[in-house]
């Protein structure tokens, strides 16, 4: 119905999707863009697992946004479940509008050039967004998009702070820019289309990656059981955390279950805002040996193999 309200010729719609190497700030910008959560935060690297579509809508345009895994090279991924994931994340930006390679304010490394590799065999428009700007300075800034555009010749390159804000609307008017004529992909209301039992899962990844250390993270699978209303402004959710060994489960629900009780009061407040009532958050900690090494893992977590 919304579509149809917008005559195509005077409407812009696209896909934009957000490449880049693990943990330089690609989740903050999608949720900064979006004006809520829809993605998970960590310090850690490869926090994200999935191709998140975040969805931002103005008078004139809609741009859908694909938020993908940090980018490697395949050989250097330790397991069957990582190996997928970057294949997906590389697949993922083939049909797409525009490219947005977000970087911080270093000069690029092995991981960056091979990612411009990959943006030299597409041949679509890539903008560069250098992240971070509010740590460095103009001159800096300048020397830096430099040598960036001597290895790729970007269409926009865009210095931007996505904790802070700094630049976004400008990077927002430079896609709408480029974006082709059509009418909007989704409703107006939508920033997501992720179900909800997949962000759910991914709310509680989140407090597990912000409360444990080392290897725990990595090994963690979330998988929503139960999703049902039980009465008015209240929802049930069942999760089940799976980890690869028994000793990961002992560190998950901590001494008195007091590291589970965290993880679920912390996943609990976010969830509780995003769906705007009362939640009922059972969490229970399983062990799956290697999970990551079974083709049955990528099923699981949703992927279509």
């Amino acid at each position: 119905m919304f579509a149809k309200k917008i005559k195509e010729e005077k409407f812009k719609s696209g896909f934009v999707s957000l490449i880049g190497k693990p943990n330089v700030g690609k989740s903050t910008l999608i949720n900064k863009l979006v004006g809520e959560k829809i993605t998970i935060i960590s310090p850690l690297p490869q926090t994200t697992r999935d191709i998140i579509k975040g969805i931002v809508t103005f008078d004139e345009a809609q741009i859908v946004f694909m938020d993908t895994p940090g980018i490697m090279d395949t050989e250097e991924a330790k397991t069957l479940v990582d190996k997928h994931i970057i294949k997906e994340a590389i697949k993922s930006i083939e049909g797409v509008d525009i490219i947005l390679l977000m970087v911080n304010s270093l000069p690029p490394d092995e991981e960056d050039k091979f990612i411009l590799q990959k943006l030299k065999e597409l041949k679509k428009i890539a903008f560069l967004v250098i992240n971070k700007i509010d740590k460095t300075n103009k001159d800096y800034l300048n020397e830096l998009s430099k040598i960036y555009y001597n290895l790729f010749p970007f269409t926009e390159i865009i210095p931007i702070s996505a904790k802070k804000g700094t630049n976004l609307s400008i990077l927002a008017g430079k896609m709408i820019q480029y974006l082709p004529f059509h009418e909007p992909y989704y409703s107006s209301d939508l920033i997501t289309d992720q179900p909800e039992r997949i962000l759910v899962a991914e709310l509680i990844r989140e407090k597990i990656y912000l409360l444990t250390h080392q290897e725990i993270p990595y090994s963690t699978m979330v998988k929503v059981e139960e999703f049902k209303e039980r009465k008015e402004n209240l929802i049930y959710i069942k999760a089940s955390i799976y980890v690869e060994h028994i000793s990961q489960k002992g560190i998950l629900v901590g001494k008195k279950g007091k590291m589970i009780k965290e993880i679920g009061k912390l996943a609990r407040k976010d969830i509780e805002k995003h769906f705007g009532c009362k939640i009922y958050l059972d969490l229970w900690v399983r062990v799956k040996k290697e999970w990551r090494k079974h083709t049955e893992s990528l099923k699981d977590l949703g992927y279509n193999i």
